[in-house]
């Protein structure tokens, strides 16, 4: 067994379970903050919970009716900041909440409309209005007797591109980040934790001391509990399920439809990857292992189901083209229904101020993990020397320093500097990679000099990049979490792209 970190080196301050956003929000954070951090993850970055949602940074509306208005108004002021920060992933986006009689009275929708426009201080997204949707195009595809209803504004996200871009920022500030890494036990010893930690790749086993640990294991998290000697007891989180469908183009425009069901329940239909439309969420409780809880018929129905209600053309599960779900760690809080646990997040830190400390992260969402990461470290901060506070607020992410914020100039940029470059190529590349696109692209004069087209314009140097830069390792991580190609690239392109990835890992 090899010893990273034995007694006669300088332990971590922090090891970080877990890959998703929580845990890479954590590490770019704490890094920035001067700390030696490392972070594990036992299979890809991103490669469940923070993969799998709906791809919106938003306020919630709907859990205004569950009375989160602390959640809400942190996440309206966070959707603000993100947008500054990451304006080449995030987008904003309309919704369109069609209304007909039955539904939530339209009394509770303005309230709720008002508040959300308020809470959170907007700044630069539109306020919500009533809208006529008959005869225009934003009612077009909706059944003939949705005459009214209202719109609002949140935006896109490209969730793992957020996940990854945070892994990378932490690992440029010095965060030892390891993928297909699990944590085997962990106890302690001292004034610090001695983990053992298993390469899944080559089964390998290593010991790491840390001073403290954070447990942003998602689904996981009770199971890291058990795994570590010494941990405080906690009940089990209470593991919700979302999942999600892709379809051919349910209908032209930009804009997103939230529909609301007769179970209380609102799915969104949004356009999806130029060509798709994404519908979704489910909310069903897990019980068991949250890897063995995948998409089931009945989901596909209900989600089917939901949109037919209110569009002309129906949908069937015959029409699904790809499929996704995601199992969330909320905190158990009693509620009786999957869908009213809180989504807001909880920690709990061991209490022993003698002894290395312990945080479990429970719930969290996409639009809140910078704020999460702040508390997290406030939590941490009377047992560990920090160079300096808050800061991520203000620094942009990787590819997010655009003039102006204003993506639109950017993307013209991009397609002037490289003419070259196939339209939707030059589309996709700067909304992945921001400014960044020049490490990738740098002095080339033609798609020649970018190497093989290994499919969907993926060339060689962009794999290149991928590898070096963004921890990719298998086709499954480049064309369903660093892209969504694997939407439209022919079927023999994983198999193409497999051989090139083990050529570049041989020679990372």
């Amino acid at each position: 067994m090899d010893i990273d970190a034995g007694r006669g080196a300088r332990p971590f301050d922090l090891l970080i379970i877990g890959g998703g956003i929580n845990g890479v929000g954590i590490a770019r954070d704490a890094a920035g903050r001067g700390l030696k951090v490392l972070l594990v993850e036992q299979d890809d970055l991103a490669s469940h919970t923070s993969s799998a949602s709906t791809k919106l940074i938003h306020g919630g509306l709907r859990y205004l009716e569950y009375y989160e208005f602390r959640l809400v108004r942190e996440s309206l002021i966070e959707r603000e900041r993100l947008l500054a920060i990451a304006p080449h992933i995030i987008h904003p986006l309309e919704f369109v909440l069609p209304f007909r009689k039955g539904g939530r009275p339209a009394w509770m929708v303005r309230l709720g409309l008002f508040l959300y426009d308020h809470l959170g201080g907007r700044e630069t997204l539109p306020g919500s209005a009533g809208v006529r949707l008959a005869g225009t195009a934003r009612g077009a595809g909706l059944q003939p007797d949705v005459i009214k209803g209202f719109t609002y504004s949140d935006c896109r996200v490209d969730d793992a591109r957020l996940v990854i871009l945070n892994a990378m920022d932490a690992a440029a500030r010095g965060t030892d980040i390891r993928t297909r890494t699990r944590l085997t036990a962990g106890r302690r010893d001292g004034d610090a934790w001695t983990a053992t930690l298993e390469d899944r790749v080559t089964g390998g086993a290593s010991t790491v001391r840390a001073r403290h640990i954070v447990n942003a294991a998602g689904p996981w998290v009770g199971k890291m509990l058990n795994a570590i000697e010494g941990a405080y007891t906690e009940r089990p989180p209470r593991l919700v399920k979302g999942s999600h469908i892709i379809v051919p183009r349910m209908f032209a425009g930009e804009h997103a439809f939230i529909l609301q069901n007769p179970d209380g329940r609102i799915v969104f239909a949004i356009p999806y990857e130029r060509d798709f439309t994404l519908v979704g969420t489910t909310d069903v409780a897990v019980d068991g292992d949250a890897a063995l809880a995948p998409i089931t018929d009945e989901e596909v129905a209900y989600l089917c189901d939901s949109v037919n209600r209110w569009f002309a053309k129906a949908i069937r599960p015959a029409d699904v083209v790809w499929r996704y779900w995601g199992v969330r760690s909320l905190y158990d809080d009693g509620s009786d229904s999957a869908s009213a646990v809180t989504r807001d997040y909880v920690m709990k830190l061991g209490t022993n101020e003698d002894a290395p400390q312990l945080l479990s992260i429970f719930g969290g969402k996409l639009t809140t993990y910078r704020k999460l990461a702040e508390h997290a470290l406030e939590k941490l901060a009377p047992f560990v020397t920090m160079k300096r506070g808050a800061w991520t607020d203000q620094e942009p992410l990787p590819g997010g320093d655009i003039p102006g914020a204003d993506f639109a100039a950017f993307l013209a940029s991009v397609r002037r500097r490289w003419p070259f470059l196939p339209e939707m190529t030059a589309e996709r590349m700067a909304r992945a990679y921001g400014t960044r696109v020049a490490r990738i692209i740098g002095d080339a004069g033609s798609l020649a000099d970018l190497g093989e087209d290994v499919g969907g314009g993926l060339s060689e140097r962009e794999v290149a990049y991928l590898v070096a830069e963004e921890f990719a390792r298998t086709a499954e991580d480049i064309l369903w979490r660093r892209s969504k190609l694997g939407l439209h690239v022919p079927p023999d392109t994983a198999q193409r792209l497999t051989a090139r990835l083990a050529r570049e890992i041989a020679h990372a």
